[in-house]
């Protein structure tokens, strides 16, 4: 397994569209465990889509199970995911791997169906809500690219992150 480099904003590759997979083989199998290991080794990131370290294939992994209190389906490997109804309307801080030193607040579908198959190409359904719906959504518009920085609510609505030296710079030691 390995960690894979991260695309990151404003590399236009990340604009690109990505294609269905057709082919549940080895090789997609070996993907996707280097995906989750690029996943894992992010700051608290809880998804992931192939088309952020430059596979442009319809692949994201979504893993909320980390964030207590939320309802979840726990670690998901979705391939062509498609979502297939919509309800709701809410807003919130979203962040990216794909853009580091930002948050922005997004408005988002508070639940939604959604059809994917799994890695062998089972076909698989999910009803989910708020977080975890965010969280998929989010991904899922890497397969389109977009980035959550097109979904702004407005421009006010971009923060800078905080790395953690500007935070200890800041603080006081009496």
């Amino acid at each position: 397994m390995a960690v894979l480099d991260i695309l990151v904003y404003p590399d236009p590759r990340l604009k690109q569209v990505s294609k269905p997979v057709e082919h549940f083989d080895g090789g997609l199998h070996a993907f996707i465990r280097d995906l989750e290991e690029t996943m894992r080794a992010g700051p608290g990131g809880v998804g992931i889509a192939a088309p952020q370290v430059g596979r442009f294939e319809r692949i994201i992994i979504v893993d909320v199970s980390g964030k207590p209190k939320i309802k979840h389906h726990g670690r998901l490997i979705l391939v062509n995911p498609e979502i297939i109804s919509k309800e709701g309307s809410a807003v919130g801080r979203e962040g990216c791997l794909s853009v580091p030193d930002y948050t922005g607040n997004v408005a988002r579908a508070k639940f939604i169906i959604l059809k994917a198959q799994d890695e062998f190409g089972k076909p698989l359904e999910f009803h989910m809500e708020r977080y975890e719906a965010r969280a998929v959504q989010h991904e899922m518009d890497h397969l389109e690219g977009l980035l959550f920085l097109d979904h702004l609510v407005s421009r006010r609505d971009l923060f800078r992150r905080q790395t953690q030296e500007a935070i200890s710079s800041k603080a006081k030691i009496p």
